[in-house]
């Protein structure tokens, strides 16, 4: 495009175009230059910094760079009218030149330089122009940064078909672009953002017992971290299931936390003369007045407060940037997020303004609130897995809840080489599960794996809290009910005579059923089996979760036999089989509100490891008189909160409280636990009676019969030694069925009982299996157990490494990963130092020094993954003393001696609860038999 006036000299048809364009067009040329310059400077300076991040892979975008942006995109509006019209007019004008190669230039060029402005104004995502398909928007991306590539060349090619090229003139024009350029570059200061970074430990003075940190080491302001409507502005689908989650009524306005919390600020006050032991609740559960500094006031209003009722925000969750470690409770860094112009401005118009920047360039709003450790499981466990510091219980280091070691040891993560089951594929994060996805437009979905349609994750995060969804968004209940189902199967599996586990045993039941006879016991043998959950059921709040076994037996319309019952007070009967874990405190009394600093010890733990059966044994005796056939139905049903936790919420709670259900807080009324029941499985079957007609006809049980059978076995196997002759008949019938279960988990069973001769016989059977073979790595865990039983270190050694090292085009495919089974790396550990101590005297030092090295580097890598590993410490302590570095001895006795049990502590408080509480202390016995009419046996 020529900018030359009348040159008396040139050619006839060129002195006529310059008079048709003349001054009409001259003044909008210029303009149009003006714009370009501006904006191809813009443009290499948006370049230059996403380059620079690209290259160094930090964060260099900031508010200059968010205003810049906006400039990019108001000088490209500006830009199109009157490129547009002088386009057009151009063209007009030179339609008819005899230079047909630069008209045809031209007119390429002029439709690049039409693509690159109707990308840049499809990439704003205006209205009906809002680019949801992903594939699109990236089309249309590379569409825009490639076209003033094309242009520049296009524009060359066509001064060169054209009039002679003004160098001087277009040197300046470059060197106007290269200045602007530089002095943005300048403004922008170059601060990189720095993410993956451990936030100062001055912060400690504010948020110590909690381990989080700010990523400054100060408060954050609470604004920074409420700003839910304006997430709902780009996302109302995910910001819609975050309102309805457990997430965002974790703090003072949930109100079983709002009543435990309560008391434990109150204790601590007392007893400390301030609440900063608390700080280990907020650290997860109350994090906006927590990282404000809200919290630590002893007067802190729980109720009215501004941010009391907030739970975990979008932005709280959003904006955490680092894990700092694997210990768990809330040992993250969390930073005051960078937003774009006019994030918090009241002006309808800069709020509009702000969206459609956020939706024109979401990178640095993407890389700000969704980091790859948001896609990880170690992210949910800084939250999701939980130790009670001393600064809580006046104590010492106690283990709380653990999903995340629980999951990284499960054979659903693929990380656990030591499993009963394995997935066809393993799971890898926690969100695979607890965040489904479904359908949406929201600004941010995406076309998941090989959905056909648009979806985001949930964010409402479906668990096992329907008392909180009860008590708030009774019409989101069955959301999370519908969660629960499949979890866990039930089977009545068998039937022993005489009600003993001695007793013959006829199994598995259906089609085909024994007839039992009147006026006999009998041992009814029923399983539990965990099935899509990667955690042990329950895990979380165990000590108020209510999951029980609910056993009903009739005959005909006679009730001849309960367990599991609910009284007409909402209690569950006592003597059923709960799936809980019953702790105490240090005097033996059961934590039965939620009291976590009073946390002592644990009477039972009935939960189930991931892929495992729990065998749940009753006696029944059949009437003498009973006229029809006999028929037992299970239900495995779950409650979220107990009735005693439930009757404590309600008398402590206050007046002016939010309510909870149709409960109105401070009424004095006793409250009903009247949270809903729900059955996660059940199974039924029907018995003949000798002597007696009727219909005791079953249909088939839809488990596979070597399932039945093998869940069985792991149930007895799990119950410890005096179950292993039960567990031992029932992998023998396993093998029976062609599978390698049977041989590989008798040889569990052998090793277990002390049989090594017997245990390598079943690891040569389980070998031999085809279709399908037995998991390598499951055999060569097993194999160095027996070698290392056998005193053949080197063979174990070799073992224990190929379950931790192998590269195998399975794990491959199937995403397992068992390097960082740390039960597995201890067994090697030990292994190590084993062989050392077999190397003596001074011709073997090096060689004896150089598998003590080993060994620390095996439980060095223990600590990599569970810092608190009591076993690693303490061999790391025997290491070093060995190798000679005292400071290290004396490191790691210290941390084996805080994170050691206390093991005399515990035998007193055991003994005391034994006694107060007898339901507890019969299921705390390895075999318990529980009675279906044990009112009647008193």
């Amino acid at each position: 495009m020529s900018t030359e006036q009348s040159d008396p000299d040139a050619p006839a048809p060129r002195r006529k175009y310059v008079r048709a364009v003349g001054p009409r067009l001259k003044k909008l040329l210029y303009v149009v230059f003006a714009l370009v310059a501006l904006l191809g400077a813009n443009s290499v300076y948006l370049v230059s910094i996403t380059a620079t991040e690209a290259a160094t892979e930090q964060t260099y975008q900031n508010y200059f760079y968010q205003y810049m942006f906006l400039t990019h995109l108001v000088l490209g509006l500006l830009l199109v009218v009157p490129f547009v019209i002088f386009g057009a007019l151009h063209i007009k004008a030179a339609w008819r030149r005899p230079n047909r190669r630069a008209v045809r230039i031209g007119l390429a060029l002029f439709g690049v330089s039409v693509a690159l402005l109707v990308s840049g104004l499809l990439l704003m995502r205006v209205g009906a122009f809002d680019l949801k398909a992903p594939a699109l928007r990236s089309t249309v991306y590379w569409i825009h940064v490639g076209c003033p590539l094309a242009a520049a060349w296009l524009y060359w090619l066509h001064r060169l078909a054209g009039p002679r090229i003004k160098w001087r003139i277009g040197l300046a024009y470059a060197c106007v672009v290269l200045a602007i350029c530089v002095s943005m570059v300048f403004m922008h200061a170059s601060d990189p953002r720095k993410w993956n970074q451990v936030g100062p430990a001055e912060g400690e003075q504010y948020f110590f017992p909690s381990l989080a940190r700010t990523a400054t080491g100060n408060f954050i302001p609470a604004k920074s971290m409420m700003m839910d409507q304006y997430c709902m502005q780009c996302h109302p689908d995910a910001r819609h299931d975050w309102f309805h989650s457990v997430h965002h009524f974790s703090s003072f306005n949930n109100p079983a936390y709002l009543a435990s919390v309560r008391e434990a600020r109150q204790v601590l006050l007392k007893r400390d003369g301030n609440v900063q032991g608390s700080r280990f609740c907020a650290g997860c559960h109350d994090p906006v007045p927590f990282f404000s500094g809200a919290f630590d006031d002893p007067d802190f209003d729980d109720v009215k407060h501004p941010t009391a009722q907030a739970g975990i925000t979008c932005t709280v969750c959003h904006s955490i940037n680092h894990i700092n470690s694997n210990r768990g409770n809330s040992d993250f860094t969390i930073d005051e997020p960078i937003h774009y112009p006019f994030a918090f401005s009241d002006n309808a118009a800069l709020q509009w303004v702000n969206r459609q920047l956020v939706k024109a360039k979401p990178s640095f709003h993407k890389k700000m609130f969704l980091k790859p450790l948001h896609k990880t499981a170690e992210f949910c466990g800084t939250c999701h897995k939980v130790h009670l510091p001393e600064e809580l219980n006046n104590y010492k280091f106690l283990r709380a809840q653990n999903h995340y070691d629980s999951f990284l040891l499960s054979g659903v993560s693929g990380g656990g080489a030591r499993s009963f089951y394995y997935p066809k594929k393993a799971e890898k994060n926690c969100n695979d599960c607890h965040m489904p996805l479904h359908a949406s437009n929201d600004f941010g979905a995406q076309y998941f794996r090989d959905a056909k349609e648009l979806s985001v994750h949930s964010h409402m995060f479906p668990s096992a809290n329907t008392g909180v969804a009860y008590w708030r968004f009774r019409d989101e209940l069955p959301y999370h009910q519908r969660y629960l189902e499949g979890v866990a199967r039930v089977d009545v599996f068998g039937v022993r005579d005489g009600g003993t586990i001695d007793g013959k045993l006829t199994a598995p039941l259906r089609p085909n059923v024994p007839a039992l006879k009147r006026g006999e016991k009998y041992l009814l043998e029923t399983v539990i089996r965990t099935m899509k959950l990667g955690h042990h059921f329950t895990q979380g709040t165990v000590d108020s979760n209510e999951i029980w076994l609910d056993v009903t037996v009739t005959s005909g319309d006679r009730l001849i036999g309960r367990s599991g019952a609910i009284d007409d007070t909402g209690q569950v009967d006592p003597w059923s089989h709960f799936v809980n874990v019953f702790l105490l405190d240090r005097h033996g009394n059961r934590i039965d509100r939620r009291n976590a600093g009073d946390i002592f010890v644990a009477l039972y733990n009935h939960q189930i490891p991931p892929g495992a059966g729990q065998v749940v044994q009753y006696e029944l005796r059949v009437p003498d008189d009973v006229s029809a056939p006999v028929t037992v139905e299970v239900k495995l049903k779950y409650r979220k909160f107990d009735k005693r936790y439930v009757d404590y919420i309600a008398a402590n709670s206050r007046k002016g409280d939010l309510p909870f259900g149709d409960y109105k807080p401070g009424s004095g009324k006793p409250y009903r636990n009247d949270l809903p029941v729900v059955t996660i499985a059940s199974d039924r079957v029907t018995f003949a009676v000798e002597g007696i007609d009727g219909d005791s006809s079953n249909a088939d049980s839809p488990i596979i019969a070597w399932q039945r059978w093998n869940d069985y076995g792991i149930g007895m196997f799990l119950k410890g030694k005096a179950a292993l002759r039960q567990a031992t008949v029932a992998f023998g019938e396993v093998e029976k069925h062609g599978r390698y279960d049977g041989p590989l988990n008798l040889a569990r069973t052998h090793f277990r009982e002390g049989l090594i001769d017997e245990a390598v016989d079943a690891l040569k059977r389980a070998s031999q299996h085809r279709d399908p073979p037995a998991p390598p790595w499951t055999m060569a865990w097993l194999s160095g157990m027996v070698n290392r039983q056998q005193l053949h270190f080197a063979e174990a050694a070799a073992s224990f490494r190929s379950v931790l090292e192998d590269d195998t085009q399975e794990r491959r495919r199937r995403g397992f990963d068992f390097s960082r089974d740390y039960i597995v790396i201890n067994l090697l550990g030990q292994t190590l130092f084993d062989m050392a101590k077999q190397k003596r005297g001074d011709a073997k030092k090096t060689e004896r020094e150089q598998l003590l090295r080993e060994s620390v580097a095996a439980f060095e890598k223990t600590l990599g993954v569970d810092v608190e590993n009591v076993e690693a410490h303490y061999n790391l302590a025997l290491l070093y003393g060995e190798l000679g570095d005292a400071a290290k001895v004396k490191e790691h006795q210290s941390l084996h001696a805080k994170y050691k049990p206390d093991e005399n502590a515990r035998d007193r408080a055991v003994a005391a609860a034994r006694k107060k509480y007898p339901a507890a202390n019969r299921a705390a016995e390895a075999i318990v038999i529980y009675p279906l009419n044990h009112k009647a046996d008193e």
